[in-house]
């Protein structure tokens, strides 16, 4: 059974009204992501970082899935493929839509951990505060994966785009690594289509198409152009 991977960034998120910094001027919510996404902002304003995200946290609870979410969603459905969705978004949009397959790169808004121990998740469906402790003594801080800081999804995520038939890459600028470099891991007779209204540009690869539109129309889009391939 042939294996889509889709790739998704902050585009896909966008189209359900959650901002992002890149089309703001660099700033995300009027803040500099120096300021709120990085280990550093968080050990020189740790109050400023645990508030930003408990806004983001609200934010991503008031939004809905779209209709890239949802397409990918029903494609599962599809007799002929399976689905895997690799994300560096941090809402839990995918999810909501019905994807069940879906690695997070980046963590999720929805869960949170100890400073102490970056193993141990907990969830997290309301605020976190300066104070509040995880069972080991330490401080909570969301399970993000900040600027500056590891990805230790990033093998595993590596695995999963190395057996891909076809690779999505939709919503992503290309330019966060080493999420950007993914896409390489495909095998070379495995087609990639590239949906985002910007065109990202893929170099170093053959077999690209672009599809110069926003998630919700390019996504079901080329899901309808596999789904009549695998019938032929």
């Amino acid at each position: 059974m042939p294996h889509l991977v889709v790739l998704t960034g902050a585009g896909v998120s966008a189209e359900s009204g959650i901002r992002t910094f890149r089309d703001t001027n660099g700033l995300w919510e009027e803040h500099r992501i120096e300021d709120v996404a990085t280990p550093e902002a968080f050990a020189r304003n740790p109050a400023l970082v645990l508030d930003f995200y408990n806004k983001r946290r609200a934010q991503a609870r008031e939004v809905a899935p779209n209709a890239a979410h949802l397409a990918l969603a029903g494609f599962e459905e599809a007799p002929d493929w399976t689905v895997s969705i690799i994300t560096q978004n941090v809402d839990d949009l995918h999810e909501r839509a019905g994807s069940s397959q879906v690695l997070h790169l980046h963590g999720m808004l929805r869960e949170m951990r100890s400073v102490k121990d970056e193993n141990t998740i907990y969830a997290c469906d309301g605020d976190i505060a300066l104070g509040d402790l995880a069972p080991d003594g330490g401080q909570l801080r969301p399970h993000i994966v900040w600027f500056g800081e590891m990805v230790p999804a990033i093998e595993e995520a590596a695995e999963i785009v190395a057996t891909a038939d076809a690779l999505l890459v939709v919503g992503t600028s290309l330019q966060v690594y080493p999420a950007a470099g993914l896409l390489h891991y495909a095998p070379d007779d495995c087609p990639v289509y590239v949906i985002d209204p910007h065109q990202p540009e893929v170099s170093g690869r053959r077999g690209v198409h672009y599809v110069v539109e926003p998630a919700g129309i390019g996504v079901p889009q080329v899901l309808r152009q596999l789904a009549v391939s695998s019938e032929q």
